[in-house]
Formats: C-alpha cells, structure tokens, sequence
C-alpha cells in the first residue's frame, strides 16, 4: 500500500463540507485515483457504493436513467444492486471514471441537495470539451488535483519517514546537510527520477528493486496514453501524437521551448493550439509558459504561443526517451543512476523540477528574451514563481553551476521585483553571489 499526502485532503474535505459540497478529484490516468477513493470510503465511512463508469453495467446506467427523479427508489435500487446498505450522513457514494458517463456528475445537484450521503467523483479528461459539453457543471463541487507521488511519498514507499523531515529543517536553516548525507539523499533521489511517482511503476520496481519491472509498467501507461488520443482527440490526433512524441527531443535542447518548426516547416501555433491544451488538460504534461513581463500576477503577461512542454511524471520522460528500443532493462537504468550513460542529464533534471513546483500548487512560468541583434540581452530563465509580494527566478544546473548569465542579467533588469533567487543543482545547500543554491531535491520546499 502506497501512503498518499492527497488522503489528509480527503478527510478535511469530508469535516468542512458536511455533505454541502461533492469532491471531484481531477488527475491523469493511472496516478491513483480509484484506490485512494476506495481506501478513504473503506476507513472513513460506515458503507459506500463505488460506480465504475469505466466498467459499468447497463443495469446501473438504466438506474441514473429512469429514477434519478425519484430519490428515494434511486438510492434503493443501488443498495441493492451493489449490496450496501446506505446510512444517513454516514455513507459515502463514489463515482468512479465520471468522464465516461458525465450526466452522473450534472447529477451531483441534486444529490448533494438531498444531503443524504455524501460524494466523491474521480475523472481523468475531465477538462476536455467532450466530455462536459453536453452537461452544466454543478456549483456544489470542489475539484482536487492529483499529482504522482512526490519525493517525500516515493521515500515512504521506501520505508523512510525520517529524510524529509531533516532536509526540510537545512532548508528551513539554509545549513548544509553534510557530504554523507546529501550524497544518501541524492541517490534516493536519482532512483526517483529513473522509476518516477506513478504507483505501478513504483510498485513494480520495490518488487526487487527492478528497474526493468518499472519500466514496463510505464511502457503500459504510455501505451494507454496514446490510445486516449485515439478515443477522445478524434480529429487532430496526429497533431497531438506529433506533439506527445517530440517532448524528449524538445527538452534535450539548450532552450527548452517546443519549437513548432520540428513539426514541420508550416507549423504554426494556431492549428496546433488545441493539441497542446488537450496534452495540459489530460493532465499528461506540465506546459510552462513565457511570462514576458515578469511581476507577481505572471498569469497576465503569459505568452501562450511560446512554450515548453514536460512530461507530468519524468519516470515517463525516461522510459519515452528509450521508447526505440523494445524495453529498457536494469543495465541501462544502473548506467543512468551511476552517470555512465551519455544521456542529457539537464533535460530530465528540469523536467522533475517542473513536476515538482506543479506538485506544490504552483503554475508554470519562464522568462525568455531573444535578441539577435544585441546578444548581450539575450536571457533565459527556467523557472518562475511568486514569494510574497516578490517574485523568485530559478535556474536548474546539471553540471557547472559557477556560470549563470542569464539569471544574473535577470536580476540586474528586475532587480526591484525580485526577492530569493535560486540555482537547483546536484550539491549541497550552499550561498553564493547572493543567489541560494538548493540540491534538486529541495524544490519540493519551493
């Protein structure tokens, strides 16, 4: 069993609400969804009913046809179908997959009204356009993003509960933890990035410690991926194949931005909008947008034309990076972990860093500046987020972290708008040239 920080949510969700609100728990395929919403009905509730619209009989379906008028026969004939007795505010109805059946959700109204029981929904797709176009999208939910396992729960998964909670105090500290054991936590880490958080995958590798395991999990979480752009992006599939399929070669470049012209020579924003928000509303990638005028509201100067595009678990940018060769074993992932594979470190570090600041609620923001003519003001900055009233560049480092031009000719522009600036590299906490210099593992602070 995997420990999930999303399970304290559920339950403060369930004390604030008192059955006033339905919670919808948004995430991509197979990060874990169904199982948290089983183990939470199981310890937190005398019964509960779980509807897996994904596998559903027509028996059900016929039920949330003819009698959801009628209350009373509605919430009868499921207990009997599915054999739960239903308590008065002391039961939990779970809809599970509600994207493959959206009038359950348009449900949640009336449902919620009744106050009987309560509701959680779980969805993948939720966001698309098919799937909510036909239905009004109930006021009465809350909506709670999941994300894949972080670090910290990659690290329960190993039995540890006593790392994070020191790293966080040298952080809090600004103290280095020490050679030995920052190069203890670096290799943690770089297991981590090689297996990533989502539960078949980490599941896979505990087994033995097999990365080859791990990695064929996550082939099957592509393969799945793919074959939701084949069901639900009717249309521009190609478009959305053609996007999914470049992110390694996008992110092994000097600068990040998914250049449209790998695409082909006519490639133009405008006909390949719609795949890059159905990829970002799947929940498949992390997009990171170029803020142009760099304040604390980023939104509002967020070029959405110029963009990078991250894998929303980097165990999957590995294993997609690798997707030439019919699988991926354990000599291959050891020669990653041990830095004995030519393979562009930077772009997998970057990308976890991505999925980190994601992890802790943040949207995605770069800063990037091309100017031919004058290349002393050409800039580029990896990441952006708002501290306070301030705003906090940070720069990614997979190798020489003493040269850093570009965030120190950020600073110098905005220098009244900046507060901390951060270098996240593979050493220990360190100052210098005014700039905080975090090991990667850090960002989970951030």
């Amino acid at each position: 069993m995997l420990k999930r920080k999303i399970y304290d949510d559920l339950v403060a969700w369930k004390q604030r609400s008192g059955g006033t609100t339905a919670l919808l728990i948004d995430g991509a395929r197979r990060v874990g969804k169904s199982f948290i919403a089983k183990e939470f009905a199981e310890n937190e509730y005398k019964s509960y009913i779980i509807i897996d619209f994904g596998n559903v009989s027509k028996d059900v379906l016929d039920i949330f046809e003819n009698d959801s008028t009628d209350l009373d026969m509605f919430f009868a004939k499921l207990s009997v179908f599915f054999g739960a007795q239903l308590y008065n505010r002391e039961s939990l109805i779970v809809f599970d997959e509600v994207q493959q059946f959206p009038r359950a959700r348009q449900l949640i109204k009336y449902l919620v009204a009744d106050g009987r029981y309560d509701y959680l929904e779980t969805g993948s797709l939720i966001r698309l356009k098919k799937n909510v176009k036909d239905i009004i999208i109930p006021s009465e939910e809350e909506h709670l993003e999941m994300f894949p396992l972080d670090f910290e729960e990659f690290l329960w998964a190993l039995d540890d509960e006593v790392t994070v909670p020191f790293i966080r105090r040298a952080f809090e500290a600004q103290k280095p933890l020490g050679q030995t054991v920052h190069r203890k936590v670096m290799n943690s880490f770089r297991q981590y990035l090689l297996v990533g958080g989502m539960p078949q995958s980490i599941l896979a590798y505990l087994n033995g410690k097999d990365f080859a395991a791990s990695d064929m999990a996550k082939r099957n979480i592509l393969r799945l991926y793919r074959d939701d752009v084949a069901k639900f992006a009717e249309g521009y599939e190609d478009k959305v194949y053609a996007i999914f399929d470049g992110i390694p070669g996008q992110l092994s470049k000097k600068e990040k931005k998914y250049r449209l012209s790998s695409l082909g020579e006519s490639a133009r924003f405008r006909s390949y909008e719609d795949s890059f928000i159905w990829l970002n509303e799947a929940m498949v990638v992390n997009t990171c947008f170029n803020a142009t005028d760099p304040n604390v509201g980023l939104a509002l100067s967020a070029d959405h034309a110029t963009q990078k595009c991250y894998m929303a678990d980097t165990g999957l940018l590995v294993t997609q990076t690798f997707m030439d060769k019919g699988y991926t074993d354990n000599e291959l992932y050891k020669a990653i972990l041990f830095d004995k594979l030519d393979v562009n470190e930077g772009m997998i570090l970057e990308n976890m860093v991505a999925q980190m600041l994601r992890c802790r609620g943040h949207k995605l923001y770069f800063y990037s500046r091309c100017d031919k003519e004058h290349r002393e003001n050409h800039m580029e900055v990896d990441f952006l987020i708002a501290e306070g009233k301030k705003i906090a560049p940070i720069e990614v480092k997979s190798g020489s972290y003493r040269s850093h031009a570009s965030l120190d000719k950020f600073r110098a522009k905005f220098s009244s708008k900046i507060g901390e600036s951060y270098i996240l590299y593979t050493k220990d906490v360190m100052r210098s040239d005014s700039i905080l210099h975090l090991p990667i593992y850090m960002a989970m602070f951030l």
